[in-house]
């Protein structure tokens, strides 16, 4: 997206695995792709994602969900911290936790499904789980879904989705290679949408402008 002079938009991202979708979203940053930046990110446990991120200069803050955690508890000590840190929008990128929406972040915070919503979506349902699904059933595409977070596992409204033929021959592997590459396409799109002010939601659905 351009820069239209205005204010980066301030993105708070949620991991708990590699990190790369956020690493995704800082080089089209640098790369003057997406006006944005990223003031924190949180990790619910121990992951890559925090050491590299953290070799890119990037905040990273460890809130743990330990056994016995709910969604309120983490609730209770994840917003005030996103926040302190002047959130525009939230981004779910690899967060594998029901992330309880406050009232007023509806509407403010995504998410990253490696499938075609609503199709192999839900609890349990992430990474190579929703890849050896499409495979395991015959699919001839798969893709990526970029939607608002709602209380329900990959259920608020669809921004985007990109769409990815599936070979034959397919392996897990293969598939979620060629699912991330859209993702890291579809993403950053998503955002920039928000940040431009082109999305509202009408009647549970969204629209673009």
């Amino acid at each position: 997206m351009s820069d239209t002079g205005s204010p980066p938009l301030r993105v708070v991202c949620n991991v708990s695995g590699g990190g790369r979708t956020v690493l995704n979203f800082l080089d089209r940053i640098e790369a003057g792709e997406l006006h944005a930046s990223i003031p924190l990110v949180i990790a619910d446990r121990t992951c890559k994602a925090i050491e590299r991120l953290r070799a890119r200069g990037v905040e990273v803050r460890l809130i743990p969900w330990s056994k016995g955690t709910t969604p309120e508890d983490f609730a209770a000590r994840i917003w005030p911290v996103i926040e302190e840190a002047g959130a525009d929008l939230v981004c779910n990128a690899g967060f594998l936790r029901l992330l309880v929406v406050p009232p007023a972040w509806e509407g403010r915070i995504m998410n990253i499904h490696p499938g075609l919503l609503p199709k192999y979506g839900g609890k349990g349902m992430y990474g190579d789980h929703v890849h050896r699904a499409v495979l395991a059933n015959g699919e001839t595409e798969s893709g990526c879904t970029v939607h608002f977070v709602t209380d329900e596992y990959d259920a608020g409204p669809v921004i985007l989705q990109r769409l990815v033929p599936v070979a034959p021959d397919d392996t897990a592997d293969a598939l979620a290679a060629r699912v991330f590459a859209a993702e890291c396409e579809a993403y950053p799109e998503a955002v920039g949408l928000y940040a431009e002010g082109r999305l509202t939601i009408v009647d549970g659905k969204v629209e673009i402008r």
